[in-house]
């Protein structure tokens, strides 16, 4: 571990017990509460994927920035604090130091949420969906932190694929530019966040966490970085993607004509399409955020198992 970087970190108690036991540790990000979800719909999906992640026999440990330090596993209080303050940056990798320098409320990105679990020593992460690169990229450059992390820092991130709202096959090839392997999760084709499947087909499919496990160990065993598991939402929740698409293009042009740039545009068109399909999407979202938290939380026992067999080999 980076002993500067660790002087930072802040464990709370379940996650501190989880490390002295030897216990398996799920990370959560924050701008899931603060920026993704409204109040009480945040609070209420999070405290389910903690649950999620708890019965598959791990410890959630939601990530976030508070009074100078990396909290490493957020307790009720400050779940709570986090679901109802408006001041709360949204924080990327960039933003780190900043934050922590000003003592400011910072609700951690799949960027920082990464970088400050592995510092951490916990090397699963469940989110909804990645950040990718932007539609008109091509004009304004507006590529996600999220990727060029993917290809540095070495975590597992269990994700139902891009958003939708983003320019999905630029961000698929930007992933292969920086080396970041994709495995679909019992999926043949990169999932769209609120629709099941896409047209984008995979290179691998893995059907089991313990497989996942042995893929990230090989991985990691090699000297490679991240890695993304492309996990699908529940049938019964999936949205047929041209309807999406439709809402997608109404909250884009909002967006414009409001001059939303920079980190406002996803919080606001995932907001807006939520409005359009009559609160469709939310009911989506926080369906994957649950079932990517059950995953994430048997693929972090799996490889504690797998290096488990291995140690005593």
């Amino acid at each position: 571990m980076n002993k500067q970087f660790s002087a930072f970190l802040k464990f709370g108690t379940q996650a501190q017990r989880a490390i002295q036991n030897n216990v398996p540790i799920v990370a959560l990000e924050s701008t899931v509460i603060s920026h993704g979800l409204p109040y009480p719909d945040n609070l209420e999906v999070t405290k389910k994927m903690m649950s999620a992640i708890t019965e598959a026999g791990a410890v959630p440990a939601v990530i976030g920035l508070m009074d100078g330090f990396i909290h490493i596993g957020l307790n009720e209080d400050e779940l709570e604090l986090f679901s109802t303050r408006k001041d709360i940056l949204k924080i990327s990798r960039s933003d780190i130091a900043y934050c922590l320098s000003e003592k400011k409320l910072g609700a951690t990105t799949v960027s920082a949420t990464m970088l400050c679990a592995f510092y951490a020593g916990i090397r699963v992460f469940s989110t909804g969906g990645l950040g990718g690169v932007h539609r008109g990229a091509e004009e304004t450059f507006d590529i996600s932190a999220d990727l060029t992390e993917l290809s540095k820092t070495p975590v597992l991130v269990v994700c139902s694929g891009a958003k939708s709202i983003l320019d999905v096959p630029k961000t698929l090839e930007y992933l292969e530019t920086q080396g970041v392997p994709i495995i679909g999760y019992q999926t043949n084709y990169f999932p769209l966040f609120f629709t099941k499947e896409s047209e984008y087909p995979l290179t691998g499919c893995l059907r089991s966490p313990e497989e996942i496990a042995s893929f990230a160990d090989i991985n990691w065993k090699l000297g490679l970085a991240g890695m993304v598991v492309a996990n699908p939402v529940p049938a019964v929740d999936s949205l047929e993607g041209d309807v999406v698409e439709e809402w997608i293009q109404i909250a884009t042009m909002d967006a414009d004509e409001r001059g939303i740039k920079g980190k406002a545009v996803t919080p606001f068109i995932l907001a807006r399409v939520a409005e359009l399909s009559a609160g469709k999407t939310m009911q989506t979202n926080k369906s994957l955020l649950v079932n990517n938290a059950i995953l994430a939380g048997k693929v972090a026992v799996s490889l504690k198992v797998l290096n488990s067999n291995t140690l005593n080999m």
